[in-house]
């Protein structure tokens, strides 16, 4: 059986995620071998997220150099966080297995809700993060945050800011759990188009990798996943659109909250939609969106 060569970014969290699905693989009976690459999301830590991809442009600034590798068969798979997967693939490349998700709430580490006061500084590299704070909390301060997981709680615990937002999924998968002081609901803050699950990114045509991974596949998570891309790419926006998304799959059905928030957090557009297929429900969602007027929030 030959050895399946699985591509990632180095910083910890990265490999959590990486040596987690190499686990499963080698639990089936695989070889397999890490290859850590350097993307230009890692390269470039001066400037806030936002602007990177203006900066590159490019949408998969964390995902670029990894399916390069890909497409030139130095790796034969690729572990990314859903969430910084672009919905639009570079040719040949395809989403081989999604995972079961872990949490997708957004998470408040520092302080809870009730406890922020206005002048608070809260930290985050996401606009839709900040966009939603802005609407809960109005008199808090939003700064710009970059650096992984270690390093941002390593500045809140500096007193650089006064609380931060991260992806629950990333505290719970890295033994940080302890550290959130509230999980945020759907209701008060909408999280990423893909939050919390993982894709494993394969080469079109490569049955051998596709197969090995098939056992891995969770079908309510890559329903639910689908709906929200779907959504994102109806809407045309990228990973950075101030757009929150969570969907939940039945057994017959997929349901879909959607959101748009202004920048300032004073407008925020909702719509829901369900329906047997998960692009069906993605593109009712995005037309409510548009509907409502969300072409000028985008």
């Amino acid at each position: 059986m030959a050895q399946l060569v699985i591509g990632s970014r180095g910083s910890k969290l990265a490999l959590w995620q990486a040596r987690h699905i190499e686990s499963l693989l080698q639990a089936l009976g695989h070889e397999t071998r890490i290859e850590i690459i350097v993307t230009t999301g890692d390269k470039i830590t001066d400037v806030a997220l936002a602007q990177v991809g203006e900066k590159t442009a490019t949408k998969g600034v964390f995902t670029k150099e990894i399916e390069e590798a890909l497409l030139d068969r130095r790796i034969d798979l690729a572990v990314h966080s859903l969430k910084d997967l672009p919905t639009e693939l570079p040719e040949g490349l395809q989403i081989g297995m999604v995972p079961e998700r872990e949490d997708p709430r957004d998470a408040l580490v520092g302080k809870s809700l009730d406890e922020l006061k206005p002048g608070d500084r809260i930290g985050t590299s996401s606009l839709r993060r900040a966009a939603q704070m802005r609407a809960l909390q109005p008199e808090v301060e939003m700064l710009d945050i970059r650096g992984n997981v270690d390093t941002r709680l390593r500045k809140l615990d500096e007193g650089q800011y006064d609380a931060i937002l991260l992806a629950a999924s990333g505290l719970k998968r890295l033994g940080l759990s302890d550290r959130i002081t509230q999980a945020l609901e759907a209701d008060q803050m909408s999280s990423a188009v893909g939050q919390g699950a993982l894709a494993v990114e394969i080469r079109q045509g490569d049955e051998s990798t596709a197969a090995a991974l098939a056992p891995l596949e969770h079908s309510a998570t890559r329903t639910a996943v689908e709906a929200e891309r779907e959504l994102l790419r109806s809407l045309g926006g990228g990973c950075q659109t101030p757009l929150g998304a969570r969907a939940v799959a039945a057994k017959d059905s997929v349901a879909l909250q959607a959101a748009i928030i202004s920048a300032d957090g004073a407008t925020i557009l909702r719509a829901s939609a369900e329906a047997a297929d998960p692009v069906e429900a993605g593109r009712a969602a995005s037309q409510e969106l548009l509907a409502a007027g969300a072409a000028d929030l985008l």
